[in-house]
This record gives structure tokens, C-alpha cells and sequence, in this order.
């Protein structure tokens, strides 16, 4: 299984930037697909809960500003942030949650893309 990123980078305050991951290899499907970021010096937080028929749960802080979706014929997740502020710096990880022929569902992570909000 192998998850590929989008690339992340510098951006100013106030802009949006989109974020996307694609996972392939051998699973049956999908489940849950997820967005985590972890800024320097705190915990991982939870950006983005993505599932397949429920509603999608956003964190608190991202609420109103950040759009997470889905496209399972692509096998992808996309993070559509908009007035990024400094606050949103971080390392945004994503995460699939894939339903496998044997044994039991596995995650699969992707290896982090840093986003940087500064002037």
C-alpha cells in the first residue's frame, strides 16, 4: 500500500491552499479517510473525519475555514483550507482506513506535508 501527497509550502495569511492524498495497492476498499496535522511543540490534533456516508467532523478550530472530501473512485482525500492563518502551521498528515481480503481493516498513513502560514 502506498499513499502519495500533494505538496504543501509557504503560504501568506488569508490564503487557501488544497490539500490531497491518493492511496493504491491491494485492499478491497475504504472506510473512514482522515486529515491530522501537529504543529511544532503540540499534540496531534484531529483536522478531519471523513466517512463514507456520514457527515464529515471537523475539528474545532478549523470549523467554517477547512472543507475535507472524498472522491473513492480516485482513492482520494482532498483538505480545501481557506484564511489560513499562523495558527495553521503544522504538519498535515492523511490517513485511510482501508478493508482488506483477510485479516482485519488497517490504517495506511501518508508521510506528512508541511504548511507554513507566514507573511
Amino acid at each position: 500500500v502506498q499513499v502519495v501527497e500533494s505538496e504543501g509550502g509557504l503560504v501568506q495569511p488569508g490564503a487557501s491552499l488544497r490539500l490531497s492524498c491518493i492511496v493504491s495497492g491491494t485492499f478491497l476498499d475504504i472506510d473512514d479517510m482522515a486529515w491530522y496535522r501537529q504543529a511544532p511543540g503540540k499534540p496531534q490534533e484531529l483536522v478531519a473525519t471523513i466517512p463514507i456516508d456520514e457527515p464529515i467532523i471537523y475539528g474545532d478550530s478549523v470549523k467554517g475555514r477547512f472543507t475535507a472530501s472524498r472522491d473513492d473512485a480516485k482513492n482520494t482525500v482532498y483538505l480545501q483550507m481557506n484564511k489560513l492563518g499562523p495558527e495553521d502551521t503544522a504538519v498535515y498528515t492523511c490517513n485511510f482506513l482501508l478493508r482488506l481480503q483477510v485479516g482485519p481493516a488497517r490504517y495506511a498513513w501518508g508521510q506528512g506535508i508541511q504548511v507554513t502560514v507566514s507573511p
